[in-house]
């Protein structure tokens, strides 16, 4: 068990869980094997390990944004099911 005793009734009130008390004393257990695997992993020296946000390097794949041809507002109202004023006629879906 780490050296931190976890109050597992609190965090079991702060998650809205009703644990009986073989629940409480296996998840106490298992939160106590978490917190010994954190501390044994701040023994590994990673003074050289350049902080990262993902494994991974990401890259965006996307189009330049330029101008380009687009429809027409005839074009766009054509299959519209119901518009008025040059406007699209929506269900009001907000009472």
């Amino acid at each position: 068990m780490a050296a931190v005793e976890i109050d597992v009734k609190y965090v079991a009130h702060l998650a809205r869980l009703s644990l009986s008390a073989g629940e409480e004393q296996k998840l106490g257990a298992q939160l106590g094997n978490i917190l010994g695997y954190i501390e044994k992993l701040k023994e590994v020296d990673v003074s050289g390990v350049e902080p990262t946000a993902h494994a991974f390097p990401l890259v965006n794949v996307t189009r330049l944004d330029e101008v380009r041809p687009s429809l027409s507002h005839e074009d766009a109202m054509r299959n519209a099911p119901a518009q008025s004023n040059g406007l699209f006629i929506v269900p009001k879906i907000v009472e």
